[in-house]
């Protein structure tokens, strides 16, 4: 397991960590699919169907979602909350196929709310999405400082 990873985190802690992230995801999203769109229609002027903005939003944040939980199991919001998805099995950053699988299952369990209020029921105070897809978030424990010795007297 990770050793820096203390504890299961909070609700309150996750369900802030969402909010800050959905905050830098409208960046993210402005700058891959919003400018892109309008430089088609002042370009070419044309617009793309709505149906295919809405895949282009689903595919870049899915992009962005898996490979940051692949890659650390953090996203920048995760980093600076100090969160964590992990793999239930190992404590690892969950594999391609199981973070692609937690993404796909938090679109419905957000916007319906349902798989929010799930972890006030679920033992292990787990969201819907993280428990169907084998994944945990978790606390980081603070990066840990060396200290320096104390400078040499003259």
């Amino acid at each position: 397991m990770n050793e820096t990873v203390q504890s299961r985190a909070s609700i309150g802690r996750r369900l802030a960590g969402m909010f800050y992230e959905s905050l830098l995801l409208l960046g993210v999203l402005s700058a891959l699919v919003l400018v892109p769109h309008l430089l088609i229609g002042v370009i070419w002027q044309a617009a793309l169907p709505g149906w295919a903005i809405w895949v282009n939003v689903a595919a870049v944040a899915g992009l962005y979602f898996v490979y940051q939980w692949r890659r650390s199991g953090q996203t920048l919001a995760m980093k600076t909350w100090r969160l964590q998805i992990v793999s239930q099995d190992d404590g690892q950053p969950p594999s391609t196929r199981r973070a692609l699988l937690r993404y796909l299952l938090a679109w419905p369990s957000v916007v319906s709310g349902l798989g929010l209020l799930w972890a006030l029921f679920d033992r292990d105070r787990q969201f819907l999405h993280d428990r169907l897809a084998g994944t945990r978030i978790v606390n980081v424990a603070p990066p840990t400082t060396a200290s320096s010795p104390p400078p040499a007297e003259k």
